[in-house]
């Protein structure tokens, strides 16, 4: 009897020690795989965030020492095709869009040369930040720039310069965020490289419901 019993017992404890494990298995299972698909997706996203940063700073650099001129679109797939590989752009459309903006700033010296009276009558854009130069690549209805998002498209060349005549007069020029980022004083020049880009839905940024990767330089 007293064997039985020692038996029953022995049994069960191994029926525990199996049951056990199994649990400690699922557990691990359920704690262990999330952190291993978190990596996999943090990684990617680490590496795509990195990708962006790159083309937008490189494209800059291009812009800001006109080695390149944007406006033809053979320049703009080099950008697209090359830099941007993977990424899914194209001149004119696709997952992302760059904006490509020179800027400086207005003061009375701009106006009167222009012969303009130097007040916010004839000239509206005194003791402004403004955009004279704009390019786009890729999809503009990605997102708009951040400086000077709206300005008006029939005073953009197809060179995507602006002339004085109009950076001194049209409003919707003026870049106070950028004037709040830089100062700039007369006769200085700034060039801004801003890039946008909708990754895809399984990256970090869909997590804080913002699903746009974000890069801008300044020259």
């Amino acid at each position: 009897m007293a064997s039985f019993l020692a038996h029953n017992q022995i049994r069960r404890r191994r029926g525990e020690r199996g049951t056990a494990m199994v649990e400690f298995t699922l557990t691990m299972s359920l704690i262990i795989v999330p952190i291993f698909f978190g990596l996999i997706v943090t990684g990617l996203s680490l590496v795509l965030a990195n990708q962006v940063t790159e083309v937008c700073r490189d494209t800059g650099h291009i812009f800001a020492y006109n080695v390149v001129d944007f406006s033809q679109t053979a320049s703009q797939l080099l950008v697209t095709n090359q830099l941007a590989q993977g990424l899914n752009m194209t001149p004119t459309g696709g997952n992302g869009v760059i904006y490509l903006s020179q800027m400086t700033y207005v003061d009375a010296t701009a106006c009167t040369s222009a012969g303009l009276q130097a007040n916010s009558t004839q000239c509206p854009n005194i003791n402004q930040t403004v955009v004279i130069k704009r390019l786009t690549i890729g999809n503009t209805s990605t997102k708009a720039s951040t400086f000077a998002p709206a300005i008006t498209p029939s005073i953009i060349s197809s060179s995507g310069d602006i002339s004085s005549a109009n950076y001194l007069t049209d409003t919707s020029v003026q870049a106070p965020a950028f004037a709040n980022l830089i100062s700039l004083s007369a006769g200085q020049y700034a060039y801004v490289s801003e890039m946008f880009l909708n990754p895809p839905t399984f990256g970090l940024w869909a997590l804080f419901d913002t699903n746009t990767v974000t890069a801008r330089s300044v020259f």
